[in-house]
């Protein structure tokens, strides 16, 4: 695999100084002309990448797989992305099913000399959906992908979760380049006070809210969330992963709810398409607003320096919204 990555590297590295693909410093998002002499760091999506760019410094380099904007679901790694991988003393990935296209690319390459942070193993894992929505039939079809896909994998939705997946990536860098430590070791303390001001924030807005009922037109990758800070849901969807459309049945039951109980924010998810949203909207009354499930964001926000924290405290703004 390495001759072969070699030979990759030979023959496209003028392609790939050309495209300038998002290879990435701490200050940069840019192929370096040169190797700064720090340490080579592959995030595989926007998450990973930011908490690691929190912590790193101006000689290491960032690359994220997953761009902006791009689809995580129908991504494909290109050559480029392997020899990143390949390449790289540190990589962050999640770590469950919708990561299996990495299982050849990690079993081919020798990972000995790189720190592996696999973000679902820093956490305490939750199933994936609603346990009363899972007990309602959506279809047989339905049903058996959640069998196999019941754990939910948006893990760092949590600010808590944020904070233990911070520490480990911190700990990895520590460990890829001791002479450093003490400059990550510091650089990690200064942003989990951050993430611990952001978890106040969002304990005494629920604390001081209304309600505890958030309502999703959408799928729903948030079970961390609403589990960490004590909120009930209902979403169109169990949960994130499936294919298959609500049934009206679901829907109407949806609209009900947010009638008889007065709910004024639907929410939808960044990046998603909003008819269902709008459908509940609609026949109810409610608003519809963007809850940040921060597993991605799109080019013009990446572009502008949006970061976890700052996409989360627009969930501050629009969850103060939804529960009173």
């Amino acid at each position: 695999m390495k001759g072969h990555a070699f030979s990759l590297r030979f023959s496209l590295l003028l392609g790939i100084l050309c495209v300038l693909l998002l290879l990435s410093g701490c200050t940069r998002d840019s192929l370096p002309e040169e190797d700064t002499g720090g340490l080579k760091i592959v995030a595989s999506i926007f998450p990973a990448y930011d908490f690691a760019r929190q912590i790193c410094t101006e000689e290491d380099t960032l690359h994220l797989l997953i761009a902006p904007g791009m689809d995580s679901h129908s991504y494909s790694p290109s050559p480029q992305d392997i020899i990143a991988i390949e390449d790289c003393d540190i990589f962050i990935y999640v770590g469950g099913s919708s990561d299996t296209w990495l299982d050849d690319i990690l079993s081919s390459i020798d990972l000995s000399e790189k720190q592996i942070v696999r973000m679902m193993d820093c956490v305490d894992l939750l199933e994936e959906g609603h346990p009363e929505q899972q007990e309602h039939s959506h279809g047989e079809e339905e049903n058996h992908v959640h069998e196999q896909e019941l754990v939910d994998e948006h893990v760092w939705t949590s600010p808590r979760n944020a904070m233990r997946i911070t520490e480990k990536i911190s700990s990895a860098l520590q460990a890829a380049a001791p002479q450093q430590a003490m400059i990550y070791e510091e650089k990690c303390a200064a942003y989990l006070e951050q993430l611990e001001d952001l978890d106040a924030r969002f304990r005494d807005l629920v604390k001081n809210a209304a309600r505890k009922r958030l309502v999703f037109g959408d799928r729903f990758p948030l079970r961390y969330f609403v589990n960490e800070y004590g909120l009930d849901y209902q979403a169109a969807y169990i949960g994130c992963s499936t294919e298959a459309e609500p049934s009206a049945a679901m829907i109407a039951e949806l609209i009900d709810l947010v009638r008889e109980e007065q709910i004024p924010v639907i929410l939808k998810l960044e990046m998603s398409n909003d008819n269902i949203a709008k459908t509940i909207a609609a026949d109810s009354g409610a608003d519809i607003r963007i809850f940040q499930s921060c597993h991605t964001l799109s080019k013009e926000d990446f572009e502008a320096g949006k970061s976890y924290i700052s996409l989360m405290e627009e969930n501050l703004i629009v969850l103060e919204e939804a529960l009173n």
